[in-house]
């Protein structure tokens, strides 16, 4: 940090001023670093430095050591690759001038045509101003696009998740024609069941709900489907065996697999008309055995297995859906069907560790480990000591004194009152077009 700053009297009027001063400075010392780092991840990315860890991909590798989350990873990722064809907005970037938000935002639409006009803006105004003129440009184009019709298509989307309460929330995006079938039908099941006569009329709300589980009850009886006894389309309800009478748990509390806890009012509605699978446990919950010895894994081993695992075990992988169950010590090699030599795996890691040099092994202890291929153990790696914040500021501040960073480097050329025309601004950023 420069000296000058700290006693030039000019930025010595108040305390505030002063703190201000030094985390707007600082600011543009972590932009700097920040476009250091995109790059030093494109350079990794490129020479898939990843690749000889048995990672999925760079950004499965920044989420496993670097604590990114997988969006987080994949937007970063996204940006330094985007960056490598933006030299301008890249050297303003690597001088503090510019925040990552505003890069962030910029790269998703900026390329040679426009990356004068988007550092302009970017340099002039605040984060708010590019986020939004990217947002206003991005809806321009896309009425104006002939593909838009397929990209809302490619877009459909329904997701759910469980709530803190343990009821499921689905939140759908679909297009406008499929999506009025859709509640056309909720309309007609709606109509098929007949409505609870109360005090108070059921919310229109409540009888989609109903409506809904009843298309869902009505597909699964259909014919074609009915006979089908895959496991993905079953609903798994784990319970403790030493539940009383009462149906008040004694031990553990009866759930839904990959889902929350129910009541144990739900489970018992459930067994009424269910297949059981019987898992032998210890003291700690783990899994024994079950089944026969044999070369495939049968349904309830690996719904034991996955009861286990809860997804691929190896180390930075968090794909729990698409799994297979793994001899770790090989059918061929004397290795028996049981749940002290199996693991799940996904698919790429299964590759990895049949054909791609890498070993999964177990201790007599019950410890699982993997290897790579000079065959070290993925979490013996050396680390990285811990810098103290005094050390790593004085590092930022020595890597990048040529940088000319001072606390109005990044600060917007905006001042307050100044309105934008939004319209004028989007304007400028389609090619202008020849009058006939």
């Amino acid at each position: 940090m420069s000296a000058s700053i700290l006693t030039d009297p000019r930025f010595a009027r108040s305390d505030g001023e002063k703190l201000g001063n030094e985390i707007t400075e600082l600011c543009g010392y972590i932009y700097a670093a920040t476009c250091h780092l995109l790059e030093l991840i494109r350079e990794f990315d490129d020479n898939r430095y990843w690749a000889e860890l048995g990672f999925q991909s760079c950004a499965h590798w920044l989420n496993f050591k670097c604590g990114f989350g997988m969006n987080a990873a994949r937007e970063r990722l996204r940006v330094a690759h985007a960056l490598a064809g933006l030299p301008k907005i890249e050297e303003a970037f690597s001088n503090g001038a510019l925040s990552f938000s505003k890069v962030r935002a910029i790269t998703r639409v900026a390329d040679e045509t426009n990356e004068n006009y988007l550092l302009m803006v970017a340099t002039h105004g605040t984060a708010h101003h590019v986020e939004r003129l990217i947002v206003q440009y991005r809806r321009a184009k896309k009425l104006q696009d002939a593909e838009f019709v397929n990209d809302l298509h490619m877009k459909r989307e329904v997701t759910c998740y469980y709530d803190h309460d343990g009821c499921l929330v689905m939140k759908a995006r679909i297009p406008a024609d499929q999506g009025e079938l859709i509640v056309k039908a909720l309309e007609m099941a709606m109509d098929d069941i007949p409505a609870e006569i109360t005090e108070e009329p059921e919310p229109i709300a409540a009888r989609r709900a109903d409506a809904l589980c009843e298309m869902a009850e009505t597909y699964m009886n259909n014919s074609e489907n009915s006979g089908s006894t895959a496991d993905r389309y079953q609903v798994v309800v784990h319970v403790a065996a030493n539940a009383n009478p009462g149906g008040r748990q004694l031990a553990g509390e009866p759930s839904l697999e990959n889902g929350p806890h129910v009541t144990a009012v739900t489970s018992r509605r459930v067994a009424c008309d269910c297949s059981r699978t019987v898992i032998k446990e210890d003291e700690n919950g783990e899994p024994l055995s079950i089944g026969r010895r044999s070369r495939s894994i049968p349904s309830p081993m690996r719904r034991a297995l996955k009861a286990r695992d809860g997804g691929c075990r190896f180390p930075g992988c968090s794909n729990h859906k698409f799994v297979d169950g793994h001899h770790i010590i090989h059918w061929a090699d004397g290795g028996e069907t049981c749940l002290d030599n199996l693991v799940l795996l996904c698919r790429h890691h299964h590759h990895l560790v049949h054909e791609g040099g890498f070993d999964c092994k177990r201790s007599e202890d019950g410890e699982i480990w993997f290897e790579d291929r000079k065959k070290r153990r993925l979490d013996d790696f050396p680390t990285a000591q811990n810098a103290t914040l005094e050390e790593s500021l004085a590092w930022m501040y020595q890597r990048f004194e040529d940088k000319d960073v001072s606390a109005v480097t990044s600060a917007a050329k905006w001042y307050a009152g100044e309105r934008m025309d939004w319209d004028h601004a989007v304007s400028l950023m389609f090619p202008a077009v020849d009058e006939p």
